[in-house]
């Protein structure tokens, strides 16, 4: 199913997001920037896509690595997901942040991150003195298993 989502270019050199494949989830946001950007091991730079977003109401933007960046070049983005929130309408930036131990060069037009857009609910939280039983209980990290 598609969706229409209104983009707004900021930067003259931005280029609008597209998808790998017919199935893809993600579609891949590209670096905004007038020349190269090195990111040195440990360190985080702001990334420009040069792109505002009209993301519809009860939908967010999902900002995720992409992953050959992240497993060949240990770039991901800082806050391991970005949430573009639908009332937003700022320029989307890509917080990298090199994981490796080698400097890694952003060129200018390079896929940065992939952007998901998804449904989201606003939760009413109520304060409660009991929570209903399950099987799992309070058990919490790995306490499913391995296998």
């Amino acid at each position: 199913m598609t969706h229409s989502v209104r983009i707004k270019k900021l930067r003259e050199n931005a280029i609008i997001p597209t998808y790998g494949s017919e199935f893809a989830a993600g579609a891949d946001l590209y670096a905004a920037i007038d020349e190269a950007v090195t990111i040195e091991p440990g360190e985080t730079k702001m990334i420009p896509t040069g792109l505002a977003f009209e993301i519809p109401e009860g939908y967010a933007g999902f900002v995720y690595a992409r992953s050959g960046l992240a497993s060949k070049r240990g770039l991901a983005p800082a806050n391991k997901v970005g949430v573009i929130d639908s009332d937003y309408r700022g320029e989307v930036m890509t917080a990298l942040h090199n994981h490796g131990k080698e400097p890694q060069i952003i060129e200018a037009g390079e896929r940065v991150a992939q952007m998901v857009i998804a449904p989201y609910i606003t939760a009413s939280f109520i304060l409660s003195d009991e929570l209903d039983d399950t099987v799992r209980g309070e058990g919490g990290f790995g306490s499913t298993g391995r296998k």
